[in-house]
C-alpha cells in the first residue's frame, strides 16, 4: 500500500568525485565499468548494513541510505556517522588493490574519492511513489539538506559533512568540527555543518583537541571580521603537526579572509556562506 509514517531519522547521500575522469577509461568497456562500480559499491553497502542502515537506492554511482526505518535505532545519527567513516576507510582499502593491479598490469591508476553528506530530521518513511510502482524511499526536508550536504563537501575539501541535529548527538563520541555556517539555497535560516574526522580514538588525541581549539578562534576571528587574527590562527593551523587531512579547507579559509581584507564585505556580512545546489 501506498503511505508513510513520520519518524526522526538520519539520512545519507554519498557520491564518487571525478567519475566522469574514472568512466573515460572504460568508454570502449562498458562491462568493466559495471564491474568497477560493482566493487566500489560493495564495501561501500557493506558499511552502511553493518551500522544498521537501509540502502535506500542506487543512483550511478551515488548511495542514498537512511537510518531509523524499517527498524527502530536509537543511535542512528551515531550509526550513520560510524558508517560513514568506515565508507572511508573500506574505499582506502579498496584504492590500494586497484594501485597494486594497475601498476602490474601497466595501466593508469585514479583513486575512487567519495563526498557523504549525512543530515538528521523529521521525515516521512513509507512505500512511496504511484499506484503502479513504489518503492520503500523516504520524504522530507532533511532528506534534502543530506543531499546538498554532500556536494558541498567538494568545496570545503572534506569527505564528510554533517548537519548541526546530527553533529549535536556525535560530538560526545566522534571528532567532529564545526566547518561553517551556510544557508543552504531555498532556506532562510543558517545552520552550522560541521565534518567528522574520526572516533573516540581521535577525539581523545591531544593534537586534535588543540587544533580544533586553534581553529575555533579562527572562526570567531574570522566572523567578527579580525582577519589578522583569523590569519594568524590559520598559520598555526596549517603549521600543526597533524592537520588531520585539512588543509584544502585552511585554505579556502585563507583565500576567503584575503578577499575579504581587501575588499570589505557587506555591512550585515556574519560569515554566513550562501550554499548553492551541486
Amino acid at each position: 500500500m501506498l503511505g508513510g509514517e513520520e519518524r526522526s531519522m538520519s539520512i545519507l547521500f554519498s557520491d564518487v568525485r571525478g567519475f566522469t575522469s574514472i568512466s573515460e577509461l572504460y568508454k570502449a568497456d562498458p562491462q568493466g565499468l559495471t564491474t568497477l562500480m560493482n566493487r566500489l559499491l560493495t564495501p561501500l553497502t557493506n558499511a552502511i548494513i553493518d551500522h544498521h542502515g537501509t540502502i535506500d537506492k542506487y543512483m550511478g554511482d551515488a548511495v542514498m541510505a537512511f537510518w531509523n526505518a524499517p527498524l527502530d535505532d536509537s543511535q542512528h545519527e551515531l550509526n550513520a556517522c560510524a558508517a560513514a567513516l568506515e565508507m572511508i576507510e573500506r574505499l582506502e582499502n579498496l584504492n590500494r588493490e586497484r594501485q597494486e593491479e594497475s601498476t602490474a598490469a601497466g595501466q593508469k591508476f585514479i583513486p575512487f574519492r567519495i563526498g557523504i553528506g549525512i543530515n538528521t530530521g523529521r521525515c516521512v518513511v513509507g512505500n512511496l511513489g504511484s499506484d503502479l510502482r513504489f518503492n520503500y524511499s523516504v520524504l522530507g526536508d532533511p532528506v534534502n539538506v543530506a543531499s546538498r550536504l554532500e556536494g558541498q563537501t567538494k568545496y570545503y575539501a572534506v569527505p564528510i559533512i554533517i548537519g548541526s541535529r546530527t553533529a549535536d548527538k556525535a560530538k560526545e563520541k566522534f571528532a567532529t568540527l564545526e566547518v561553517d555556517l551556510i544557508t543552504v539555497k531555498g532556506k532562510t535560516e543558517p545552520e552550522a555543518i560541521y565534518t567528522v574526522l574520526g572516533g573516540d580514538d581521535v577525539l581523545q588525541d591531544i593534537r586534535f583537541q588543540e587544533l580544533r581549539k586553534v581553529y575555533s578562534s579562527m572562526l570567531y576571528c574570522y566572523r567578527g571580521r579580525d582577519w589578522d587574527g583569523a590569519l594568524e590562527a590559520l598559520q598555526i593551523c596549517r603549521t600543526a603537526k597533524e592537520t588531520f587531512g585539512l588543509t584544502g579547507l585552511f585554505d579556502l579559509y585563507r583565500a576567503r579572509v584575503g578577499a575579504f581584507s581587501e575588499i570589505a564585505p557587506p555591512l550585515d556580512w556574519n560569515g554566513v556562506f550562501v550554499a548553492e545546489t551541486k
